[in-house]
């Protein structure tokens, strides 16, 4: 036979490595610099496994809520000889499940968190501090698999929690279904840059003395952990220190000093720690562990999951006398002894009372004939050495009812600040009262003449880009993350947001000076008539342009107030940078295009409609400070095609110029067409990009476009309309 005999050889693999089954073969590895497009297609309609008419609130709707009530109630007390029950009670592991779900909320940009079930995939599903969830998850499987495409994963992982504290005594504030899970890792999330679990925290901070210094948008301190370090800053124990950076990990998840106090002192007034024994025999996480594992991570091999040779943090003991009841017992810990630094049996730091009498420690969870030393983690002796968390604490202590309050409003936000507003809830134990964190909007008119409004803005004055832009700029804060941001409520008229260089305060307030009035007449709120006004803009742009296609509009947005509006948590919505308009405030390390991807995926485009409203925005003359940048037409004002044609016209050269833009050229006569930035070029150098750019360069495509700008600007102006779905 002829040919290298190797290729013939019985023992070689029939399958072609690379991607997703082997070593890295991805355009990444080989050019690292490209950009990445694929957080705009990680949940496709290709990966949801739900037929295409499913509709999952109507399915919540159906769900019978007591009956889901009962079912994970009896999991909570029906104990597992796989895994066994702390003192007989899942409570604790159920809390923390719950918990470690929806900590990963960051107020930054509003991702993470447990409204999306993404604690079942990576990475969250196999970090150091969510070590044993995966039995959590394990346990609720017979509950989710009755109730199946009506029950998602992100509820009953909540709910879990939730209803752990009330079988523990506590009356908690309330709950809400609606929750829709995801099917695969969310690729969007940046948890930070290290690559190596619990790496030193001065990998993501400035000045590990200043917490403030934590880089934005993370929350935690480590790679691999919800908040702080338990044993300490970089596992150095010194309470004083930790108080520092507690307060700052959770004021990134919206929680004040207050807030915070009652969750870490609630959340330790149950269940216990881990950390009997070493962690060393202890099984890969889930990620990493064989088939046979079938993603159950972190083996116990021989020892039977019982707490008295358990690890999972390495800290060992309970916080209270009686963990699985709700009380104060933590306060008559934490306050009642003096505590003194020593080691758990796997050698992590914690801390012990000093002289408790026997009897009054808490029993062995496992052999109630037994008692053990209770313990304080660093986070927990902070509550006590800062002067700010101690005087809340005893405010708690005077008032044991105002403590269970407190931290049952603070456990619902934990559990819910992701849904976005009250609309999004289902169920009979929703809460009747509006809380300021879910940014509450009241209900719009809709019985107004649409038509007659439209009129009246027509005849204003204004021109159709200073309507299209504070239509676009009142629109684009929303975040699909936490479901926060929008067009709906006009927040875009009051503080901080009117004020914010993005939004061109001069320009806004003239249009808000115009558009008001119309308001006032008509009965319409100022919401729905600064996105009419932005639609009448494009519509009058259209014509311009030849085409004749109206743009949809639904009226009932609401208008909210400042007292509605909680401004300090509005704050972290100001746009550093919109590709979409050309601009960035400074230049930072992240390009424009980058970021202009990330605001793509938060109003929850894909790249085809990112394409499609950039290269249009830009032919509208739709930029910030009416920059030229990526005006790519002779016609501005008119929704053409012109930015593609242009973009790929090979008549032209494109070259840098002094001030870190770019310049289009006549390749004939070298006479200076056009100029550009990064954010403009890259939809014609990223080969994604320039197919969907090529496909409105066509001759064919110039209607198409028009439809296709539409559609893609009712999507956004859309994205909030939650009050249409409820």
């Amino acid at each position: 036979m002829d040919g290298n005999p190797t290729n013939h050889k019985t023992g070689g693999c029939p399958v072609m490595h690379g991607g997703n089954t082997g070593m890295d073969n991805s355009v990444t590895k080989w050019w690292p610099d490209a950009l990445n497009l694929d957080i705009l297609a990680q949940h496709d309609t290709r990966t949801n496994p739900m037929d295409a008419d499913y509709n999952h609130r109507d399915a919540v709707k159906g769900l019978d809520f007591a009956a889901v009530r009962a079912d994970v109630e009896k999991v909570l007390t029906e104990s597992k000889d796989w895994w066994p029950a702390d003192w007989g009670h899942y409570g604790g592991l159920m809390v923390r499940l719950a918990w470690h779900s929806a900590g990963s909320y960051r107020l930054g940009d509003g991702r993470g968190g447990g409204g999306k079930g993404n604690i079942r995939f990576a990475p969250l599903n196999s970090w150091p501090d969510n070590a044993s969830l995966d039995k959590a998850r394990r346990l609720l499987w017979p509950v989710k698999k009755k109730y199946g495409n009506a029950l998602s994963w992100a509820d009953l992982i909540l709910l879990s929690g939730t209803m752990a504290y009330e079988s523990m005594g506590l009356k908690t504030f309330g709950f809400g279904f609606g929750r829709e899970d995801i099917w695969g890792p969310e690729k969007d999330v940046y948890w930070g840059s290290e690559s190596q679990w619990l790496a030193p925290s001065e990998n993501r901070y400035g000045d590990l003395e200043t917490p403030e210094t934590l880089e934005n948008p993370l929350g935690a301190v480590h790679m691999g952990l919800i908040y702080v370090n338990p044993e300490g800053v970089n596992g150095n124990p010194d309470p004083a220190k930790t108080a520092l950076h507690i307060r700052e990990t959770f004021g990134r998840m919206a929680m004040n000093d207050e807030e915070t106090a009652a969750l870490t002192c609630g959340g330790h007034t149950v269940g216990k720690a881990h950390g009997a024994m070493a962690g060393d025999n202890i099984g890969a996480e889930p990620e990493g562990c064989p088939v046979t594992g079938q993603g159950l991570g972190w083996s116990n091999p021989d020892q039977h999951g019982k707490a008295t040779n358990a690890f999972t943090s390495g800290i060992e003991g309970a916080w209270t006398k009686e963990p699985l009841k709700w009380d104060m017992g933590y306060f008559d810990y934490l306050f009642g002894y003096e505590w003194e630094l020593g080691k758990s049996p796997a050698g992590a730091h914690q801390w012990q009372p000093i002289d408790m009498p026997e009897d009054e420690k808490p029993v062995d969870p496992t052999d109630p004939s037994v008692r053990r030393m209770p313990v304080m983690t660093d986070a927990d002796m902070a509550m006590k050495v800062d002067p700010i968390y101690n005087e809340i604490c005893q405010k708690f202590i005077a008032d044991p009812d105002y403590f269970a309050d407190t931290f049952a409003r603070a456990w619902f936000k934990l559990t819910h600040r992701d849904m976005g507003p009250r609309a999004n809830y289902y169920g009979p134990d929703v809460p009747a009262e509006d809380l300021i964190w879910q940014d509450p909007i009241p209900a719009g008119a809709t019985d107004y003449d649409v038509d007659a409004v439209k009129a009246k803005i027509a005849a204003s004055g204004l021109s159709a880009v200073e309507m299209i832009t504070t239509a676009w700029d009142s629109a684009r804060t929303f975040r699909g993350s936490d479901n926060r941001g929008g067009a709906n409520g006009a927040r875009i008229r009051l503080a901080p947001q009117k004020d914010w260089a993005g939004n061109e305060p001069e320009r806004l307030a003239k249009v808000l000076g115009v558009l008001e009035p119309i308001a006032a007449e008509s009965g319409a709120s100022i919401a729905d008539v600064i996105v009419l006004a932005g639609n009448a803009g494009l519509e009058q742009s259209i014509k311009a342009a030849g085409f004749d296609v109206e743009v949809p509009f639904a009226p009932g947005r609401g208008d909210a107030t400042d007292e509605q509006t909680d401004a300090d948590s509005f704050s972290v919505l100001e746009p550093l940078a919109d590709g979409f308009r050309n601009w960035q405030l400074k230049p930072y390390a992240v390009s424009p295009e980058a970021m202009m991807l990330d605001r793509a995926q938060l109003l929850g485009l894909t790249a085809s409609e990112m394409t499609v409203l950039v290269g249009g925005l830009r032919v509208l003359g739709a930029n910030h400070g009416g920059s030229q940048h990526g005006v790519f037409t002779d016609r501005v004002g008119q929704l053409t095609t012109d930015f593609f044609v242009n973009l790929t016209d090979m008549d032209l050269a494109w070259a840098p110029a002094d001030d870190g833009t770019y310049e289009l050229k006549d390749r004939a006569s070298g006479e200076v067409k056009f100029t550009a930035t990064s954010a403009d070029l890259v939809f014609g150098s990223n080969s994604i990009l320039r197919a969907y750019a090529e496909v409105y360069a066509q001759d064919d495509n110039a209607e198409k476009f028009v439809r296709d700008f539409v559609a893609a600007w009712d999507k956004v102006m859309m994205n909030d309309r939650f009050d249409l779905l409820a």
